[in-house]
């Protein structure tokens, strides 16, 4: 991403949103040569899951606490693809990738941020046109005025409660108890 910045040749200002609890997780780490081989993939496809009977499609930390979940369960019939960007939307690469997948019966927008927050407004309509006639859900907290608790049990939980419903509903929401 940073080396797609660079070596464009119209400037425009990158802003890039991530966790402090993923700068040291292995699981965001690349091998070095992945910057000097590959390019930035605004769609980062799954490639553990061949014959996916659902797709989860999801941004950020998120992702990795489905893959986690997804080797706890053994789940081979799920496939979990990262939008690594958003806007512009990559729907050439997302059709493509869920073209991979094309015997799922679903695909699941997944989000921990509340439902009036996040990318889920801007990411339905077009995940839906990119998915043809497939159906398409959204898992994410409910509604709130707030991005978080304030409590680290109820974060807690409502996180599990979100992670078991991206794996076992047919969209929903996790909703706050």
């Amino acid at each position: 991403m940073l080396r797609r910045q660079a070596l464009r040749k119209w400037r425009k200002p990158l802003i890039v949103f991530t966790p402090k609890s993923m700068l040291r997780n292995p699981d965001a780490c690349s091998p070095i040569e992945e910057f000097v081989t590959h390019s930035f993939l605004p769609v980062v496809p799954d490639r553990e899951a061949s014959e996916a009977s659902r797709i989860l499609v999801c941004s950020g930390k998120i992702g990795h606490e489905l893959e986690a979940e997804r080797r706890k369960r053994k789940d081979t019939s799920t496939a979990i693809v990262y939008l690594d960007q958003i806007y512009p939307f990559p729907e050439t690469e997302l059709q493509k990738e869920l073209g991979r997948h094309s015997e799922a019966r679903e695909i699941v927008w997944v989000q921990e941020e509340p439902a009036n927050m996040g990318a889920m407004f801007y990411v339905m309509p077009r995940l839906r046109r990119v998915a043809s006639n497939r159906p398409v859900f959204s898992v994410k907290r409910s509604a709130s005025p707030s991005p978080a608790t304030g409590s680290a049990k109820a974060h807690e939980m409502e996180q599990k409660t979100l992670i078991t419903l991206a794996f076992t509903s047919t969209g929903g929401t996790a909703r706050q108890t």
